[in-house]
């Protein structure tokens, strides 16, 4: 599928909403409720959509449309050596608090997003692994020195959202996150709204959007509703069975890689046999086109093809229950110990029919001899699973998780998933661990393969995961809209980049 508004539509649409249509106001329908605001945490993907590049922004812009890498607070970048950047930045640059941009705001959020009782997820899913040391050169230009070295840092930058110094706790989650972006964080009323407004005295061209308020609707059907009645004006996913009107509906394939992480260290789950059997047993092509839009592809790994170390000699995992079966008996005559519950760790509105797709893998498991039960959770007890300090007390779980890596390189995947430190890994591999290390410094064809390597070593000798689908997205705009999804609606929605019919 591949939805246009019609220029009648948008006439008609334009007539009917009356009063939405002479403002610059617009609402926009998340499918969760937003817990924490704070820009460290962006990576996540309704906090990116409302804090990243409207709110916080950072060094550097990936194009998400024709590729490659644009300036944004930095407008210049230079590698002095192997292991040290330098960034020229952007001068006359303030903070919605008033304060100037400066090296000092750059080195702060960099330190900031690495201190371990905050747990930020973008420091811990794009930059685990990596230390950082800052030479303030002058207000406007800042060295940064990486160990290990890493020759695609400009590209890292792409995801880190500049913090203010002067106005973000250094040792807590802000609640009021303060930004040098074209829209201030203006309200947010817990379990209910979030209120962005135009920054007035921002640096760059000014938005037509002059008023942005975020509220979340769990039902797809409800939340495309909306859009349709006036009373909203753009869903960023709604489900497949939703997306039914060619004049608002836009379809896209996005980077999203959905998959259940096996806890690799508790038993019954260590057992290399059960994990293999944990695949095999799952019928992944009953559920393209029934569950999941037909535009899916069956994924073999956590990345896109489009990645680069994406391996192509990764197929994805037969359908094969007898198999499954019969390794799970294997494992219990040796004494693995399969009576023990698996816990299935699902969250609330991951994706459209998430809980229908972990009810159908529970029964599939189930067929094949595991004692699995399916817990689906809202986004923050899911997190106390996922991201570490794991809270597990000994239960084996399988959690169910998507990954998002739009900008096209392992590193922004392999620490945090594989890596024995990682914080959402579940792996205790030396061998890996060196793998993905030599990885992170490499370049050229020797990087791509290398990354190869990782993902053989994890999904197909470890088997840390069962890759699930390649996902396609469903976006629903109003018609008084001029605004295209790109891959980039997983994990950002840039107000500025919106304009009225």
């Amino acid at each position: 599928m591949n939805f246009k508004a019609t220029g009648l539509a948008a006439t008609c649409a334009l007539m009917a909403t009356g009063a939405l249509a002479q403002d610059r106001d617009i609402t926009v329908v998340l499918s969760q409720n937003v817990d924490l605001v704070d820009p460290c945490m962006a990576a996540r993907q309704n906090v990116g959509r409302v804090v990243s590049e409207n709110v916080n922004e950072m060094m550097v812009e990936f194009d998400y449309v024709n590729g490659g890498l644009k300036p944004r607070l930095a407008t210049e970048w230079s590698q002095t050596d192997d292991d040290t950047w330098q960034f020229k930045l952007r001068d006359g640059v303030t903070f919605h608090d008033g304060s100037p941009f400066t090296a000092k705001d750059v080195a702060f959020t960099l330190e900031r997003n690495k201190k371990p009782e905050l747990t930020c997820e973008v420091g811990g899913k794009y930059f685990g692994g990596m230390d950082f040391t800052t030479e303030i050169v002058d207000d406007h230009t800042i060295n940064i020195t990486t160990n290990p070295p890493s020759p695609i840092l400009p590209l890292l930058m792409t995801v880190m959202p500049i913090a203010s110094a002067t106005a973000t706790p250094e040792g807590e989650l802000t609640r009021q996150p303060v930004g040098t972006g074209p829209y201030i964080f203006d309200q947010w009323n817990v379990g209910q709204s979030i209120v962005l407004k135009r920054n007035p005295d921002y640096w760059g061209e000014e938005p037509e959007v002059e008023q942005a308020t975020y509220v979340w609707r769990a039902d797809s059907a409800v939340a495309a509703a909306m859009v349709e009645t006036g009373e909203a004006d753009i869903v960023p996913a709604i489900a497949m069975q939703d997306a039914t009107n060619p004049d608002t509906d836009f379809a896209y394939p996005n980077s999203e890689t959905t998959y259940m992480r096996i806890d690799t260290r508790t038993p019954p789950l260590d057992d290399h046999r059960v994990r293999e059997a944990l695949n095999l047993a799952i019928d992944r092509e009953a559920m393209i086109g029934t569950l999941l839009p037909e535009e899916s592809q069956i994924a073999s790994q956590l990345v896109v093809p489009t990645t680069i170390g994406y391996n192509k000699e990764m197929e994805p995992w037969p359908y094969d229950p007898e198999r499954a079966s019969a390794l799970i008996e294997e494992a219990r005559a040796d004494g693995v110990p399969l009576d023990t519950e698996v816990l299935i760790v699902g969250r609330n509105n991951l994706f459209p029919n998430g809980t229908e797709v972990m009810e159908a893998m529970m029964a599939m498991w189930q067929e094949v001899g595991m004692n699995v039960r399916l817990q689906m959770n809202d986004v923050s007890v899911h997190n106390t699973y996922f991201v570490r300090p794991f809270n597990q007390d000994g239960v084996p779980t399988l959690v169910e998780a998507m990954h998002d890596n739009a900008t096209g390189d392992p590193v922004f995947t392999a620490y945090g998933k594989y890596a024995s430190n990682g914080i959402q890994s579940m792996v205790e591999d030396a061998d890996l661990d060196r793998m993905i290390a030599e990885a992170t410094v490499a370049a050229g064809e020797e990087r791509a393969k290398m990354w190869a390597d990782v993902f053989w070593k994890a999904e197909h000798e470890i088997i840390a995961n069962v890759p699930m689908f390649h996902m396609v997205g469903f976006t629903r705009v109003s018609p008084r809209l001029d605004f295209t999804p790109t891959i980039a609606a997983n994990s950002e929605l840039q107000l500025a980049q919106i304009k009225f019919r």
